[in-house]
This record gives C-alpha cells, sequence and structure tokens, in this order.
C-alpha cells in the first residue's frame, strides 16, 4: 500500500512539473516569437577583438556581437595583439578586460599598435574588483569603457580622457529559454563562487532551504556553516556556461548575489570604490525566461523593473519573504521571468552595446 501510494504521489509530482515546464516554454516561445529588437547598424569597419580568455560566455557574446555590427572581424589572443594589428591594419583594436591571463608587457604592446596609427579601446567587466590592476591599463588606451558607473570618476581621475559607462549583456544564442531534462529542475539555484558575503546570507538561508530542491555550484560553498545539510544540491567543482544555462531553465526562482567590492583576500581594490552596477550573470538569468532575485544596484533600474520584470532585495527577511510567495505563486513568477526575457532580447544584447561603442570610438 504504501509503495503503491508513493508511486501515485511521483506520477502526481511528475505530472505538475512537465506541465509548469511546458506551460512556461509555451509562454516563452510566444513571448520570443513576438519580440521585435530594432535591426542594428552595419558599420564599415574592420575591428581586431582581444579575447580574455577565462569568460568564455562574454567573448562569445561580443564576437556574435561584433559580426552583426561591423564588416570585418578579426579575434586573436592578447599574445597575437601587436602582430596581428600589424598584419592586418584594423580600424580598432578593442581587448576584453586586459586581465587575469595576459602577458606582463601588455600594456607595452598597446602602446605600440597606437603608434601604427590604430585606435585602440578597452571594456573592463570586472570593475571594481581589479582596479588595483586596471589602474596601471586604463591611460594606455585611446577608449575605456566601463561596465561599472563608479569607475568613470576614478578612470578620469587618473589621466584616461576617453571614458564611457558601457553596461554588459547577454548572448541571446546563448541564454535563451530551452526545454531541459528533470535532473536541472531545482526550486532554488545560485552558480557563483562562495565569496564571504554569499556564504552569510545562505547561512541565514538554510533553514528555509532543508527539504526544498537546492542547486549551488561554484567553488568554497564547503565553508557553509551547515554544508552537510546542503551537500547533495551542491556542486564544488561548478559547471560550464552550458550547464548553467540548462540550470537557470530549471529553476523556479535563481538567485544574484553580488560579491562585496572590498575583500582583502578574493578582490584587488585597495581604493574601496563601491559596486554600483549590475553583473552580467544579471542579463544572462534574465534571458533565459527564469525568475531572478537580486540584491539591488544603483543602475538597476536603468535596465529592469523591479517587480515586473526582476525582483530585488535588501535584506534575509525580504528575501524569505519573496522566496515563499514565488515558490506557490506560479503565475506571479512567469509574468515577471518572461517581461524580463523580453526586455534581455529587445534591449541587452551585445550587438547593442557594441552600436553605443563604434559610434563613440569613430564618431
Amino acid at each position: 500500500m504504501v509503495i503503491r501510494n508513493r508511486i501515485a504521489e511521483g506520477r502526481i509530482q511528475g505530472f505538475q512539473a512537465g506541465r509548469e515546464s511546458g506551460f512556461r516554454m509555451g509562454r516563452c516561445q510566444y513571448a520570443l516569437d513576438t519580440c521585435y529588437p530594432a535591426p542594428t547598424p552595419l558599420r564599415e569597419a574592420s575591428v581586431l577583438f582581444i579575447v580574455q580568455g577565462i569568460f568564455d560566455a562574454i567573448d562569445k557574446g561580443i564576437i556574435h556581437g561584433l559580426q552583426q555590427t561591423v564588416g570585418v572581424v578579426y579575434t586573436a589572443t592578447a599574445a597575437d595583439m601587436l602582430r596581428l594589428a600589424n598584419e592586418l591594419k584594423p580600424n580598432l583594436v578593442l581587448v576584453m578586460n586586459g586581465l587575469h591571463v595576459f602577458p606582463n608587457d601588455h600594456a607595452n604592446h598597446v602602446d605600440q599598435v597606437r603608434q601604427m596609427g590604430i585606435r585602440t579601446a578597452i571594456w573592463f567587466a570586472d570593475d571594481p574588483y581589479f582596479t588595483d590592476q586596471t589602474a596601471a591599463l586604463a591611460p594606455h588606451y585611446d577608449y575605456v569603457f566601463t561596465h561599472e558607473m563608479s569607475c568613470v570618476p576614478f578612470y578620469q581621475g587618473i589621466g584616461c580622457r576617453q571614458v564611457h559607462y558601457l553596461p554588459l549583456a547577454a548572448n541571446p544564442t546563448v541564454f535563451k529559454p530551452q526545454h531541459i531534462s528533470p535532473n536541472y529542475r531545482s526550486d532554488i539555484c545560485f552558480i557563483g563562487t562562495g565569496f564571504p558575503n554569499r556564504i552569510a546570507l545562505f547561512n541565514e538561508l538554510t533553514p528555509f532551504l532543508i527539504g526544498r530542491k537546492v542547486v549551488i555550484a561554484g567553488g568554497l560553498w564547503d565553508r557553509l556553516d551547515r554544508f552537510a545539510l546542503l551537500q547533495q544540491g551542491i556542486k564544488l567543482e561548478g559547471v560550464p556556461v552550458e550547464e548553467s544555462v540548462k540550470y537557470y531553465n530549471g529553476a523556479k526562482i535563481v538567485l544574484n548575489i553580488h560579491r562585496l567590492t572590498y575583500d582583502a583576500t578574493y578582490n584587488k581594490n585597495s581604493r574601496n570604490i563601491p559596486g554600483y552596477s549590475i553583473n552580467p550573470r544579471t542579463y544572462e538569468i534574465a534571458g533565459c525566461g527564469t525568475l531572478q532575485i537580486t540584491d539591488y544596484r544603483h543602475d538597476l533600474e536603468q535596465h529592469y523593473r523591479p517587480g515586473h520584470e526582476i525582483e530585488t532585495f535588501h535584506d534575509t527577511g525580504e528575501l524569505l519573504h519573496k522566496l515563499r510567495h514565488y515558490l506557490i505563486h506560479e503565475e506571479d513568477r512567469l509574468r515577471i521571468a518572461i517581461n524580463g526575457m523580453r526586455r534581455t532580447r529587445m534591449e541587452h544584447s551585445f550587438a547593442n552595446r557594441l552600436v553605443k561603442l563604434l559610434d563613440i570610438v569613430f564618431s
């Protein structure tokens, strides 16, 4: 009798999960079918794009965006930048981030490219967390773009003449709604490294999360106070981009928690420049058509409407209240998720961003 009841219960749960998944995909597909982004102008120019090499999703997103916005696109690693600039003579060398895997003589190579009469631009995607390092690079470029609005006056203050706030975006060919298998489904999902502020928040959330399907992926999460209670859903090795898209699609709610801007162990931001801008994960989660609840950042409302296209929280109590609400109110959850997906598809592609960048550089 007990086994028969469990089988019946399993069938009901499976049917419910299948219904919710199918209903969500149908709503997402309708939104995409009726979503018409403005045509992207094509500029007759050649760009040599230097990939950052560790955040593949952003590199590929920019390559995809450049292919839509300029006539000729070359891609290379930092090691080949100087040689290819000399051989190809592009109109612009665009460097992504310029950190982590770039050689020590990076700045010298940029100076030599400028001496060839080629425009140079860098787009910082890790601000303000590594500004101790970016401060040494930025003055060597003709144009500095940063996704962090608080860093604009910082770069201007160290002598950069052309500094512009340029938010990041999501690649719509990657971060999009998709059918997924049941093993990717969860109630609550978070993907990212377990930095101290994130650990502290999840320590407070643990009693609420027990008994729910939770997925956490990233390093350092074994530092949770009650790691064993959530261990089954924690993937300490992290997940590749393709897998993260599946987990985003399978979650009822995806959390987005920005890291602290000052941390002597994990950051290089000794000036303690504040973080006012949303991270790239904000656009990527929204692009998948899943409800996102994020901690608040100053520029958020320039990109998404809280309560309409995204949800926010300011403290643990508010987050718990919203988690409880949206886990049981499917229509509210779907409405906000699909509105956020539509806004992302309409306004937050790398092609949109690159049109602005190119207008500035070639004006």
